[in-house]
Protein backbone atom coordinates (compact mmCIF):
# COMPACT_ATOMS: atom_id res chain seq x y z
CA UNK A 1 0.00 0.00 0.00
CA UNK A 2 1.07 3.23 -0.64
CA UNK A 3 2.00 5.45 2.20
CA UNK A 4 1.88 9.57 2.04
CA UNK A 5 3.55 11.37 4.74
CA UNK A 6 4.37 15.04 5.27
CA UNK A 7 3.26 18.41 4.22
CA UNK A 8 1.99 19.58 1.32
CA UNK A 9 4.44 19.93 -1.60
CA UNK A 10 5.30 23.26 -2.74
CA UNK A 11 4.33 24.62 -6.16
CA UNK A 12 6.73 24.38 -8.59
CA UNK A 13 7.86 25.91 -12.15
CA UNK A 14 7.69 22.80 -13.72
CA UNK A 15 14.77 8.52 -17.93
CA UNK A 16 17.25 5.94 -15.77
CA UNK A 17 16.52 2.72 -17.15
CA UNK A 18 16.65 0.66 -19.68
CA UNK A 19 14.12 -1.41 -18.27
CA UNK A 20 11.75 1.20 -18.41
CA UNK A 21 9.54 3.79 -20.55
CA UNK A 22 11.71 6.16 -22.36
CA UNK A 23 9.22 8.80 -21.11
CA UNK A 24 10.95 8.93 -17.71
CA UNK A 25 11.97 7.20 -14.87
CA UNK A 26 8.61 6.61 -13.00
CA UNK A 27 7.17 2.69 -12.63
CA UNK A 28 4.22 1.78 -13.62
CA UNK A 29 0.97 3.82 -12.04
CA UNK A 30 -2.53 4.38 -13.24
CA UNK A 31 -2.52 6.55 -16.90
CA UNK A 32 -3.91 10.20 -16.55
CA UNK A 33 -5.45 12.50 -18.62
CA UNK A 34 -2.46 14.83 -20.34
CA UNK A 35 -3.33 18.39 -18.85
CA UNK A 36 -2.55 21.12 -20.87
CA UNK A 37 0.65 22.77 -21.44
CA UNK A 38 1.97 25.54 -19.08
CA UNK A 39 3.22 28.43 -19.74
CA UNK A 40 7.50 28.19 -18.51
CA UNK A 41 8.47 31.84 -17.81
CA UNK A 42 11.46 33.77 -19.80
CA UNK A 43 14.71 33.55 -18.86
CA UNK A 44 15.80 36.80 -17.16
CA UNK A 45 15.92 38.76 -13.81
CA UNK A 46 12.63 40.04 -13.40
CA UNK A 47 12.90 42.07 -10.36
CA UNK A 48 13.82 45.71 -10.04
CA UNK A 49 17.42 47.03 -10.22
CA UNK A 50 18.46 49.53 -7.67
CA UNK A 51 19.73 52.83 -8.68
CA UNK A 52 22.42 52.71 -6.44
CA UNK A 53 23.36 50.49 -3.37
CA UNK A 54 20.81 51.46 -0.23
CA UNK A 55 19.03 53.70 -2.30
CA UNK A 56 15.14 54.21 -0.63
CA UNK A 57 12.67 51.96 -1.76
CA UNK A 58 14.77 49.56 -3.61
CA UNK A 59 15.41 45.83 -2.71
CA UNK A 60 19.26 44.65 -3.14
CA UNK A 61 20.08 41.65 -5.63
CA UNK A 62 19.34 38.64 -3.70
CA UNK A 63 22.90 36.94 -2.82
CA UNK A 64 24.08 34.38 -5.87
CA UNK A 65 24.39 31.27 -5.72
CA UNK A 66 28.58 29.77 -5.91
CA UNK A 67 28.92 29.49 -9.95
CA UNK A 68 25.90 30.69 -10.52
CA UNK A 69 25.75 33.48 -13.19
CA UNK A 70 22.87 35.90 -13.16
CA UNK A 71 20.25 34.67 -15.82
CA UNK A 72 20.13 31.13 -13.88
CA UNK A 73 20.17 32.68 -10.70
CA UNK A 74 17.11 35.08 -11.83
CA UNK A 75 14.78 31.81 -12.01
CA UNK A 76 15.63 30.94 -8.29
CA UNK A 77 12.04 31.86 -6.69
CA UNK A 78 12.54 34.44 -4.18
CA UNK A 79 11.62 32.21 -1.49
CA UNK A 80 13.76 30.27 -1.82
CA UNK A 81 16.49 29.41 0.78
CA UNK A 82 18.11 25.69 -0.05
CA UNK A 83 19.58 24.92 -3.07
CA UNK A 84 20.90 21.80 -4.33
CA UNK A 85 23.34 22.78 -7.37
CA UNK A 86 24.27 19.88 -9.83
CA UNK A 87 26.98 20.62 -12.25
CA UNK A 88 28.32 18.73 -15.86
CA UNK A 89 31.91 19.20 -16.39
CA UNK A 90 30.79 19.45 -20.20
CA UNK A 91 27.32 19.42 -22.03
CA UNK A 92 28.03 15.77 -22.87
CA UNK A 93 29.46 13.99 -20.13
CA UNK A 94 27.31 11.83 -17.95
CA UNK A 95 29.26 12.93 -14.82
CA UNK A 96 28.70 15.95 -12.55
CA UNK A 97 28.90 17.45 -9.03
CA UNK A 98 26.26 17.67 -6.31
CA UNK A 99 26.27 20.45 -3.65
CA UNK A 100 23.69 21.46 -1.48
CA UNK A 101 23.52 25.20 -0.60
CA UNK A 102 21.61 26.63 2.46
CA UNK A 103 20.97 31.03 3.62
CA UNK A 104 19.49 32.62 6.10
CA UNK A 105 17.40 35.46 5.10
CA UNK A 106 19.58 38.02 4.90
CA UNK A 107 22.58 36.22 4.01
CA UNK A 108 24.95 34.38 1.81
CA UNK A 109 24.70 30.82 0.38
CA UNK A 110 26.84 28.49 2.32
CA UNK A 111 27.38 24.91 1.87
CA UNK A 112 25.52 22.66 3.62
CA UNK A 113 25.82 19.24 2.23
CA UNK A 114 28.37 17.64 -0.61
CA UNK A 115 29.92 18.21 -2.93
CA UNK A 116 28.89 14.65 -3.68
CA UNK A 117 29.71 12.74 -7.26
CA UNK A 118 26.72 12.29 -9.34
CA UNK A 119 25.50 10.70 -12.46
CA UNK A 120 23.34 12.32 -14.95
CA UNK A 121 21.78 11.07 -18.62
CA UNK A 122 23.62 9.33 -20.96
CA UNK A 123 24.69 12.01 -23.56
CA UNK A 124 24.44 14.92 -21.37
CA UNK A 125 22.30 17.40 -20.95
CA UNK A 126 19.55 20.16 -23.02
CA UNK A 127 17.68 22.94 -22.52
CA UNK A 128 14.76 21.58 -24.64
CA UNK A 129 14.62 17.93 -23.54
CA UNK A 130 12.83 15.45 -25.28
CA UNK A 131 11.56 11.85 -24.28
CA UNK A 132 14.02 9.05 -24.81
CA UNK A 133 16.94 11.83 -25.86
CA UNK A 134 18.75 10.62 -23.28
CA UNK A 135 19.46 14.27 -21.66
CA UNK A 136 19.47 15.48 -18.20
CA UNK A 137 17.11 18.50 -18.49
CA UNK A 138 19.08 21.85 -17.51
CA UNK A 139 17.31 24.68 -15.37
CA UNK A 140 15.79 25.18 -12.29
CA UNK A 141 13.24 23.06 -11.05
CA UNK A 142 11.10 22.41 -7.59
CA UNK A 143 11.86 19.60 -4.96
CA UNK A 144 8.63 19.01 -3.38
CA UNK A 145 8.03 14.96 -3.07
CA UNK A 146 9.93 12.15 -2.42
CA UNK A 147 9.56 8.41 -2.41
CA UNK A 148 10.68 4.85 -2.83
CA UNK A 149 11.08 1.17 -2.31
CA UNK A 150 12.23 0.99 1.08
CA UNK A 151 10.72 2.88 4.17
CA UNK A 152 11.67 7.03 4.66
CA UNK A 153 14.41 7.80 6.49
CA UNK A 154 13.43 10.62 7.79
CA UNK A 155 12.76 13.18 4.74
CA UNK A 156 10.86 16.13 5.65
CA UNK A 157 9.17 15.86 2.17
CA UNK A 158 5.72 13.96 1.69
CA UNK A 159 7.33 10.22 1.12
CA UNK A 160 5.82 7.73 -0.75
CA UNK A 161 7.12 3.81 0.44
CA UNK A 162 5.57 1.91 -2.67
CA UNK A 163 6.21 -1.38 -4.10
CA UNK A 164 6.20 -0.07 -7.62
CA UNK A 165 9.27 1.82 -6.95
CA UNK A 166 10.90 -2.01 -7.66
CA UNK A 167 13.60 -2.32 -10.30
CA UNK A 168 15.12 -4.96 -12.14
CA UNK A 169 17.45 -5.05 -15.28
CA UNK A 170 20.72 -3.57 -16.41
CA UNK A 171 22.28 -0.26 -17.24
CA UNK A 172 24.04 1.51 -20.39
CA UNK A 173 27.34 -0.10 -18.78
CA UNK A 174 25.47 -3.64 -18.01
CA UNK A 175 25.40 -2.24 -14.17
CA UNK A 176 22.44 -4.10 -12.25
CA UNK A 177 19.58 -1.45 -11.58
CA UNK A 178 18.06 -2.94 -8.43
CA UNK A 179 17.63 -0.60 -5.91
CA UNK A 180 17.98 2.51 -7.55
CA UNK A 181 14.72 3.22 -6.75
CA UNK A 182 14.83 2.79 -3.33
CA UNK A 183 15.12 6.25 -2.84
CA UNK A 184 13.90 8.78 -4.82
CA UNK A 185 12.95 12.99 -5.10
CA UNK A 186 11.06 13.90 -7.90
CA UNK A 187 12.41 16.89 -9.80
CA UNK A 188 9.51 19.04 -10.94
CA UNK A 189 10.23 19.20 -14.77
CA UNK A 190 7.18 18.25 -16.49
CA UNK A 191 4.54 16.72 -13.18
CA UNK A 192 1.99 17.71 -11.47
CA UNK A 193 3.69 18.84 -7.82
CA UNK A 194 2.17 17.46 -4.50
CA UNK A 195 1.70 14.00 -5.92
CA UNK A 196 4.25 10.36 -5.88
CA UNK A 197 6.99 10.24 -7.73
CA UNK A 198 5.19 7.25 -9.74
CA UNK A 199 2.34 10.21 -10.78
CA UNK A 200 2.30 9.52 -14.90
CA UNK A 201 0.14 12.78 -15.52
CA UNK A 202 2.56 15.32 -18.09
CA UNK A 203 1.16 18.94 -18.14
CA UNK A 204 3.68 19.37 -20.93
CA UNK A 205 2.40 16.11 -23.03
CA UNK A 206 4.41 13.31 -23.22
CA UNK A 207 6.92 14.45 -25.94
CA UNK A 208 8.68 16.35 -23.33
CA UNK A 209 9.37 13.16 -21.05
CA UNK A 210 9.03 13.27 -17.58
CA UNK A 211 9.56 10.92 -14.72
CA UNK A 212 13.02 12.68 -14.01
CA UNK A 213 14.29 11.88 -10.52
CA UNK A 214 17.44 12.32 -8.22
CA UNK A 215 17.98 8.39 -6.77
CA UNK A 216 20.01 6.13 -6.00
CA UNK A 217 23.38 5.69 -7.84
CA UNK A 218 23.91 2.19 -9.85
CA UNK A 219 27.21 2.87 -11.21
CA UNK A 220 26.35 4.17 -14.90
CA UNK A 221 24.58 7.03 -16.99
CA UNK A 222 20.80 7.38 -16.49
CA UNK A 223 18.52 8.36 -19.10
CA UNK A 224 17.54 11.60 -17.74
CA UNK A 225 17.86 11.52 -14.35
CA UNK A 226 20.25 12.56 -11.42
CA UNK A 227 21.84 9.68 -9.22
CA UNK A 228 23.60 9.83 -6.18
CA UNK A 229 25.07 6.99 -4.17
CA UNK A 230 23.18 5.69 -1.67
CA UNK A 231 24.09 7.42 1.65
CA UNK A 232 24.33 11.02 0.30
CA UNK A 233 21.02 10.41 -0.90
CA UNK A 234 19.10 9.56 2.38
CA UNK A 235 21.46 12.68 4.02
CA UNK A 236 20.01 14.96 1.13
CA UNK A 237 16.40 13.23 1.56
CA UNK A 238 17.18 14.37 5.59
CA UNK A 239 18.07 17.81 5.01
CA UNK A 240 15.54 19.06 2.50
CA UNK A 241 13.12 21.20 3.81
CA UNK A 242 9.38 22.34 2.33
CA UNK A 243 9.53 25.30 4.39
CA UNK A 244 12.82 26.63 2.74
CA UNK A 245 11.67 26.13 -0.95
CA UNK A 246 14.13 23.51 -2.15
CA UNK A 247 15.19 23.17 -5.95
CA UNK A 248 17.65 21.93 -7.96
CA UNK A 249 19.89 23.63 -10.33
CA UNK A 250 21.44 21.80 -12.63
CA UNK A 251 23.46 21.70 -16.47
CA UNK A 252 26.67 22.11 -17.99
CA UNK A 253 29.18 24.58 -15.77
CA UNK A 254 29.00 26.44 -18.73
CA UNK A 255 25.14 26.94 -18.78
CA UNK A 256 25.08 27.75 -15.26
CA UNK A 257 27.51 30.75 -14.90
CA UNK A 258 25.26 32.59 -17.42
Amino acid sequence: MSVREGVPALLSTGTLCAALLLTGCAVTAPSVPVAPAVTVPAAGDARPEPAHPGAPGQRAPAPRLPGIGPVTQALVPDGTTQALVVTGATADSSSSTATLYERGPEGPWTLTGGPWPAHNALRGWTSDHSAGDLRTPIGVFRLGDAGGRLPDPGARLPYDQDEQFAISGTGFGGEPLEGSFDHVIAIDYNRVPGRTPLDKERPLGDGKGGGVWIHVDHGGPTQACVALDRESLRDLLRALDPVREPVVVMGPARELVL
